[in-house]
């Protein structure tokens, strides 16, 4: 019996690219899942394929926008009115922005992507993972979080706006989240990693509306990771008896790496935690 099978697995961005793979390889080992997707057409079409591929058909698929707080709590409460327990909860899903854009809440959209949307799902879920302990939580940040930085005076990239700095920003964010998520959670039974996975073949260069960056990306295809090679170290992290208890670590393929200095920061960590709290309305 697969170690994860029967279990509950919620996934974001999870009709294309990394998600997408890591929805079939849990689908492979028999968990039942839920897609969290943006686009309902893309997203029944990813999961048909899944279901195809994995012959695993407990897959449902929801919908929700990650820059759109309201969409977030829609979704909420929509999951735990199908749901009573989730094993796995794995932020997947992100983007860039070659241009600077708000969104309907007034947050910048990369970082609303990227992790103020991810912060708000998590928040929202913890109670019900809790009591599905033990449960597990995956972030995925990225290698360009060590370009990033965190500007409390400026947390929103409202000065010299740039796509890709913005990203390693927040994905620098998400690494921090991690570590103080997992301390706040200690002795519930609910652990909190890490995932960097790679350069890899994804649409996020693509989904930028550059088409400087788009080509950049496209250039850069030859020397990238396949989707399925980078998402073997989430489905590890959702699956593994290995890891069960792990918590507050940083993974890349399927080993515990340590990340910068700043990233471990414990005073910012926290100061970031109470600015993000502050930003998001919730205590």
């Amino acid at each position: 019996m697969s170690e994860v099978e029967g279990k509950l697995c919620v996934i974001t961005g999870s009709n294309s690219g990394i998600g997408k793979e890591t929805t079939l390889g849990l689908a492979r080992k028999k968990a039942k899942l839920v897609m969290v997707v943006r686009n309902p057409e893309r997203g029944n079409k990813g999961r048909e394929e899944i279901v195809s591929k994995s012959e695993n058909k407990s897959i449902d698929l929801m919908i929700c926008d990650l820059s759109s707080m309201q969409s977030i709590r829609r979704f909420i409460q929509e999951f735990k009115a199908k749901y009573d327990r989730l094993d796995v909860l794995i932020n997947n899903a992100g983007a860039v922005f070659y241009k600077r854009q708000m969104t309907v809440d007034g947050f910048e959209r990369t970082m609303a992507v990227d992790y103020l949307g991810p912060f708000l799902l998590t928040h929202e879920l913890l109670s019900i993972l809790k009591s599905s302990a033990p449960s597990r939580i995956i972030n995925l940040s990225s290698g360009n979080y060590r370009t990033g930085k965190i500007d409390f005076d400026d947390l929103q990239n409202a000065k010299n706006y740039r796509g890709m700095r913005a990203y390693a920003n927040a994905k620098l964010m998400v690494l921090m989240f991690t570590y103080e998520l997992a301390r706040r959670l200690e002795g519930t039974g609910v652990s909190a990693n890490c995932v960097l996975p790679g350069f890899v073949r994804t649409n996020l260069g693509r989904n930028s509306r550059s088409r400087l960056q788009a080509l950049l990306f496209g250039m850069m295809w030859p020397f990238q990771i396949s989707a399925q090679e980078a998402a073997r170290a989430i489905v590890y992290l959702a699956s593994s008896e290995e890891v069960e208890g792990v918590t507050g670590k940083c993974f890349a393929k399927m080993k515990q790496v340590d990340t910068s200095d700043a990233s471990r920061d414990l005073e910012t960590q926290k100061i970031l935690w109470d600015m993000t709290e502050r930003l998001l309305g919730i205590s």
